[in-house]
């Protein structure tokens, strides 16, 4: 069975940093690819950031790009997402989700449709 959770989230100044952990099972799977996605209140959900599991080349939305790193640990079957100079529109559900298969990380974020297994979120709040 896969199970995807996130953890990591709370109360941050803005300015501030925050790193969020996603720990993955995906036994069976030769191949997967992984994204943080993000749901602010009353908004549709955005993708952050994705990437290949095996080959590690990240996508980045325009909004995060240089401030968010994603990185991953295949021994500990864990994903991160470090997050620097953080801003109150950052203020979200951050959700982490996994893809079967070997998929384009922009692909993916770009279609969030196409992620097969998702966690339940953790809270980031970011505040002025």
């Amino acid at each position: 069975q896969v199970q995807v959770v996130e953890s990591g989230g709370g109360l941050v100044q803005a300015g501030g940093s925050l790193r969020l952990s996603c720990t993955v099972s995906m036994l069976g799977f030769d191949e997967y690819a992984m994204g943080w996605f993000r749901q602010a209140p009353g908004k549709e959900r955005e993708a952050v950031s994705c990437i290949q599991w095996m080959a590690g080349f990240p996508y980045y939305s325009d909004s995060v790009k240089g401030r968010f790193t994603i990185s991953r640990d295949a021994a500990k079957n864990m994903m991160y997402l470090q997050m620097y100079d953080l801003e109150p529109e950052d203020t979200a559900m951050y959700y982490c989700a996994a893809a079967r298969g070997a998929r384009s990380p922009e692909a993916l974020c770009k279609n969030y449709h196409g992620m097969d297994y998702w966690g339940k979120g953790t809270l980031v709040v970011i505040s002025s």
